[in-house]
Order: C-alpha cells, then sequence, then structure tokens
C-alpha cells in the first residue's frame, strides 16, 4: 500500500526574530513535494550594525530551486512584516498571489508609488472565502489585529488542517474590521486541527490586550483637553487608530490634516474599500498654517522616529509647512519597535526642548499591541485544540515562553524551532527530519545584496574602522617615480603623542617599499600586498583598530 504524503513545514523568517515572515508547507514525499508559501515580508536596517542597509529581506532560494512546485503565495495580512519584500523578490518566484481586498488594495497602491514596479497579479479572495492552490484547500479566518483584514490560515490537507495563525489578538470591540472569529475557530477544533503555528509576540506578558475601543475613549479625552495645535502619530497601516484619532477630531471640533505619503496612502485605500465610510475629509498639509491653532490635528507618520517621516522633520523645525510650538501637543498613539528607541527618543526631546508637551503609552492608554498575551494565547489553544504547536514570530524568549505555555495547557506535543529547520507535522510523529537554506538579503540602495557580499561586508567594517587609500607610482624599473598619495577616511588626525596618522602611513609606506627586493617592487601585486599589511600594522599599532586598506600601483 502506497504511503500517505507527507506534510511539512519551513519557517524562511520569522522565527527567532520579529519580522521578514515567510513560512511555506510542503506536501508529498522526501523526491517531490507541492508547496505553499505563508507571507513574503522585511525587516528595516540597523544603521550602527548594517550602515547603508534599508530592508532585510529573507534568502528565497530554496524556492526559487522549487518553482515549479510552489503552488501560490498566501497573504495573512498588509503590514510590512508580512508582505513588504514581494515587489523585490516576486519576479523570482513568478507564482500566483492570493490575499482579501484591503491588503491586494494596498499591495496595489504601494506598487504605484514605486518607480517601475513589475507587474504583479493578485487574486482577491472573499474575508472567510477558501480557495484551492494545488492540493492545499486554505481557508481565511478574520482576526483581529492593528490592521483591517487580518486572517488566520486553515490549510486543510489529506495529512491534516494546520492553523496559521498570523498576527491576532482577541478584541471583541476593534472598531473597525470583524472581531476573531471564535466559533469558526472552536468549529476546527471539533473538526481536528494537526498543527497550530502560533503568534508569540507577547507571549512574555500576562492577561489580555487592551481594546482599541479604550485606547479611542483616551484619544478623545486628550484631543478635548488639549488648547494649541494637536498632533497624534501612529502606524500608517492602523485604520482603526486613524478612524479614533478622526472622531477625537470631530468631538474637539478640529480639522485633521493628513502628512506624510504612508499615511495618505493608507487612507486613500481605506476609504476606497470602505474603512472609512462616514468619517469626515481630511485636510492636506497646505491649508495646516490657515487653521486656529484650537481647530487642527494633524496626523503624522513617523512614530517610529523614522528620519524621513513628518514627525521627525517636524521636530527639527525644517517641515515646509507643519510647526509646533510652546503649548501644543504631540500623542505617540504608538509603541517603540525595539531598536527605533534612539531616534525616537531624539524626536522626543527635540519636541520638549521647543515646550511642545508629549503624551506617550507611559502617561496614558494611547496605543495597544495587536497581538495575544498569555490569557488569549490559551483561549486559542482551548479553541482549537491543537495535536502539536509550533510558537514562531518571535524572538528566542518569546518562542520559549510560548512553548511552556503551550506545554502547560495540555498540547500533546509542543516544538520549537529555528528558521531553516524543516519540520514533519504528520502523519505521524511530528520532528524536525532536515534542513533548507535559509538566510538574509540585504536591500542596498536598488540592489539586493545577500549576507555575505562583499559591500556589507566590508561597509561594517569601514564603518568600525574608516578606510586608507595609497596611491603609488612606480617606474618599470622598480624605483618610485613620485611621492605615494595617502587618503585616510574615518581614522583620527594624530596619534595620542600628537603625531599625524598621514605622516606615519607616509613614512610606512616609503619604508616598505624601499626595504622589498626589486623584483616584489616590480610586480604591482606584490607590491600593493606588502603596502597593504604595512599600513594596516602602523595604524593598528597607533590607533588599535585595523582599516580596510586600498593599495593602487601604477607602473610610468
Amino acid at each position: 500500500m502506497a504511503r500517505p504524503d507527507e506534510l511539512v513545514f519551513a519557517p524562511l523568517g520569522g522565527v527567532g526574530e520579529i519580522g521578514m515572515n515567510l513560512s511555506i508547507y510542503g506536501l508529498g514525499n522526501r523526491h517531490q513535494r507541492a508547496w505553499l508559501a505563508i507571507d513574503l515580508g522585511v525587516s528595516f536596517g540597523d544603521e550602527e550594525h548594517l550602515p547603508g542597509i534599508d530592508l532585510i529581506m529573507p534568502d528565497i532560494s530554496f524556492l526559487e530551486k522549487e518553482r515549479k512546485n510552489l503552488m501560490g503565495l498566501v497573504l495573512t495580512h498588509a503590514h510590512e512584516d508580512h508582505f513588504g519584500a514581494i515587489i523585490d523578490l516576486w519576479p523570482k518566484l513568478q507564482c500566483p498571489i492570493y490575499a482579501t481586498q484591503f491588503s491586494a488594495a494596498l499591495f496595489e497602491a504601494k506598487c504605484a508609488a514605486e518607480r517601475n514596479p513589475p507587474k504583479i497579479p493578485v487574486t482577491v479572495i472573499p474575508s472567510g472565502g477558501r480557495v484551492d492552490i494545488g492540493p492545499f484547500n486554505v481557508e481565511f479566518i478574520p482576526v483581529a489585529h492593528s490592521i483591517p483584514e487580518s486572517h488566520a490560515l486553515a490549510i486543510h490537507t489529506e495529512a491534516g488542517t494546520v492553523l496559521h495563525t498570523g498576527d491576532w489578538k482577541i478584541d471583541p470591540t476593534p472598531i473597525i474590521g470583524r472581531p476573531t472569529d471564535e466559533r469558526r475557530l472552536r468549529q476546527l477544533g471539533e473538526e481536528g486541527v494537526l498543527a497550530l503555528i502560533g503568534d508569540s509576540t507577547n507571549a512574555v506578558r500576562d492577561g489580555r490586550s487592551p481594546s482599541e475601543a479604550e485606547v479611542a475613549k483616551t484619544i478623545i479625552e486628550l484631543v478635548k483637553a488639549a488648547k494649541g495645535r494637536v498632533a497624534v502619530t501612529t502606524f500608517a497601516s492602523n485604520v482603526a487608530r486613524i478612524k479614533a484619532v478622526a472622531d477625537a477630531a470631530k468631538v474637539a471640533d478640529r480639522e485633521v490634516v493628513v502628512v506624510g505619503r504612508a499615511m495618505d496612502r493608507v487612507v486613500q485605500v481605506a476609504r476606497e474599500t470602505g474603512y472609512l465610510d462616514g468619517v469626515q475629509n481630511f485636510r492636506s498639509p497646505e491649508v495646516y498654517g490657515h487653521l486656529p491653532h484650537d481647530r487642527v490635528l494633524a496626523l503624522c507618520t513617523g512614530s517610529q522616529g523614522e528620519p524621513r517621516a513628518a514627525l521627525a522633520r517636524i521636530a527639527n523645525d525644517d517641515h515646509p509647512e507643519i510647526t509646533l510650538n510652546r503649548g501644543d501637543s504631540v500623542i505617540f498613539s504608538s509603541r517603540t519597535i525595539p531598536g527605533n528607541e534612539k531616534a525616537v527618543g531624539s524626536i522626543i526631546n527635540n519636541l520638549v526642548l521647543q515646550g511642545v508637551e508629549v503624551i506617550t503609552d507611559r502617561d496614558h492608554l494611547v496605543h495597544v499591541s495587536g497581538h495575544p498575551r498569555r490569557d488569549e494565547l490559551r483561549d486559542m489553544i482551548a479553541w482549537t485544540k491543537p495535536q502539536l504547536l509550533i510558537p514562531v514570530h518571535g524572538e528566542a524568549l518569546h518562542l520559549h515562553e510560548h512553548a511552556k505555555l503551550a506545554r502547560a495547557a495540555g498540547v500533546p506535543r509542543v516544538l520549537v524551532c529555528r528558521n531553516g529547520d524543516l519540520v514533519k507535522l504528520g502523519p505521524g510523529d511530528p520532528g524536525i527530519v532536515g534542513e533548507v537554506p535559509a538566510g538574509r538579503l540585504y536591500k542596498d540602495g536598488a540592489i539586493l545584496e545577500d549576507a555575505k557580499s562583499r559591500a556589507v561586508v566590508e561597509r561594517r567594517r569601514m564603518a568600525f574602522s574608516g578606510c586608507a587609500f595609497v596611491a603609488i607610482a612606480m617606474t618599470e624599473q622598480g624605483e618610485l617615480a613620485d611621492d605615494p598619495e595617502v587618503d585616510l577616511v574615518g581614522i583620527p588626525e594624530k596619534n595620542k603623542a600628537g603625531e599625524p596618522f598621514d605622516d606615519l602611513v607616509f613614512d610606512a609606506v616609503v619604508s616598505t617599499i624601499e626595504g622589498l627586493p626589486r623584483p616584489r617592487r616590480r610586480d604591482p601585486d606584490a607590491l600593493a600586498e606588502s603596502v597593504r599589511r604595512a599600513v594596516r600594522a602602523v595604524i593598528n599599532e597607533h590607533w588599535g583598530k585595523k582599516p580596510p586598506c586600498l593599495v593602487h600601483v601604477l607602473t610610468v
């Protein structure tokens, strides 16, 4: 009798980290599998460790190799960490994409903002709908989150049903969109869930995430009490929060001015898809200066301290249309993503120095997470009764805590994996059965580089220790034709004794050349290598760092 097909799972991003989500499911045997991809997101570069890198994306080399067996890509929702890599990576895959209406419309608007975007067709599936994608039947189950139309995916196969939760929380009053569909999730639990692949972001936090409706009440109170101008910054994709801010402005008889392209784009898509029906029209930044101080509210991008976003420019007093003064208020209706603390802190300090009152979630309930806390995780387990739970979407601590909670809740099998692990889900005993290539791609300007790329590695070294450039002109007889040229970038001007580094390096270059036998002086490569070593050694001796050194040898 033929063995039944195996169902396998492999995270290629988003496990052991928050961001850059990409999961794949395979059905078949070791020699031939049909694959289904879920989400294709980005992480954001860190200037300290990755200077010049804008975005980080998952390595999709495995899917490129399996392209003919890749049945499709399904989107759980339209946050950048779940769909931000599609424009760059889809041309390598060319597979069908499936999403619900809001995600598809936001993706289309994102493509329209690019210079030369590839034409990427998206098949729109209704919320709560089902679609056959190769041997997978995928069901879109509505869940509450901080963007409209977030969905858990029930992936039905002949080997069993997997629930891939995506990002979710339990919010009975989400303001916009449908609450998490408890009834359908309980039904799935009765039908049988082979595996729950679950969001771990808030697994370290007790209790439940508060509701969007509670935040809306607080924002109304704060805007009503404000005397001068008010600016509110939040994640541009949080349409429920945008509506809450608009409602607060209406109660306080203020006009809403939208500031920032990302916010503009989401507002336009939300209006087109009906999520801002009945909400007053917003004004453009040009009218801001003409409105009375107590009759205006600026809704701004830049809650994460992005240097080119609206709020950073306002805080630096270099925005062409929007200014704030003593007595005005700024509400940060967001949480600071780990890694952005310095940038956000700098904006807050600049605002405070201008006499602006800054309100954050430390003072008032002006933000709630879109992810489940521990009691909500227990509810999901109780409703769906999975045979196996795999924590994803979190760093090591989050995954560990989610796994511990699942074991305590009585889940029969709990498995913690890493990006690249190939996990057999069923039939039979689950476990890690192999590995697939997993890594990172870096978006460097308009170019995609892999993690080992020379540009990325060298730029990191240059950011730490500068760079030395040496140009040498030699005669065919192996003599110096002129003085060497030395240019030091990012290296201190003088050592501790006050001696100029330019002089120290120049002397090291000359003495190295003069100390070489004539045949090595006539060999440009050998000469360059000797000089390179000598320059790095002398700088290290006086500074304690070894910068990259580029030596150019010209024979005249």
